[in-house]
């Protein structure tokens, strides 16, 4: 089943516009989720918001935005007030600019969405904005307001669809300077750089999603499956944690440990 749009709203570049829907890209909802119980009788606990002077519980249709202006003294936000300060991009995708595709570094990409046309009328147009950045080697640029949070977004033609990545704010990003600036600014030796280069050469191989699977999620769902079966817990492992081992402190160590590691990695082979 086809997950639900996210957001619908249109994509516009001058005088084209076109209906689409976004979805996110990822999902975490295949997580083992808790919800906190009452240890003696096994019910749900349920949270609820109280007034923080009279301890009194707030039902939700008289709960209200508010924003501080000084100590605790607030100003009350109302929909209708939300509504009138709304941007353009709330709900249209307006292709600003178009940047080549290797001229935004990946530490700016944040959150990734599929963006597609929403009915069959709007189809041609979107397809002929996607092929034309693709053959162009270009990305658009645009804004939109998302959470009630206006974002720079990056669309990228991605077959039949386009993916929008919301950008990070530049006061987002540190600089590599600011973090590496520290670092010594060491030559490797030579001959230890082709060890390990030869070290990568054995490890290389083509990309396969399980390279990233989850082994906590994995035990925690087996783990339930027992208790469900009610038998008994099973043993985490009989094989210890490999402790770690001691850093090498001169260039005839590493060199014998990376002698070490390609043998071992031949023999895997």
């Amino acid at each position: 089943m086809a997950p639900r749009p996210y957001w619908k709203g249109y994509l516009k570049l001058s005088l084209v516009t076109c209906h689409v829907s976004l979805t996110p890209a990822t999902s975490d909802r295949d997580k083992v989720r808790f919800h906190t119980l009452n240890s003696e009788t096994g019910n749900r606990v349920r949270s609820r918001y109280v007034d923080a002077e009279t301890g009194d519980p707030v039902d939700d249709e008289e709960e209200v935005r508010g924003y501080e202006v000084e100590d605790g003294r607030h100003i009350v936000i109302e929909d209708d007030d939300l509504e009138a300060v709304g941007l353009e991009s709330t709900r249209t995708i307006d292709i600003e600019a178009f940047v080549p595709s290797d001229s935004i570094e990946w530490i700016w990409y944040d959150t990734p969405y599929y963006l597609m046309p929403e009915d069959e009328v709007s189809q041609e147009a979107f397809a002929v904005i996607r092929e034309a950045m693709d053959a162009s080697g270009m990305r658009g640029i645009s804004r939109l307001v998302l959470a009630r949070r206006e974002r720079a977004v990056m669309l990228v033609p991605q077959g039949k669809g386009i993916v929008l990545w919301t950008l990070r704010y530049g006061d987002e990003v540190r600089q590599p300077k600011e973090i590496f600036g520290d670092i010594a600014d060491r030559k490797a030796d030579s001959k230890l750089v082709k060890l390990v280069q030869q070290v990568i050469d054995e490890r290389s191989e083509p990309w396969d999603e399980k390279m990233v699977r989850d082994p906590v999620q994995e035990n925690l769902k087996k783990l339930i499956a027992s208790k469900k079966k009610k038998k008994k817990r099973p043993a985490a492992g009989t094989s210890k944690p490999a402790e770690a081992p001691e850093p090498a402190d001169n260039v005839v160590d590493i060199m014998d440990a990376l002698r070490k590691s390609i043998s071992k990695d031949k023999k895997k082979s």
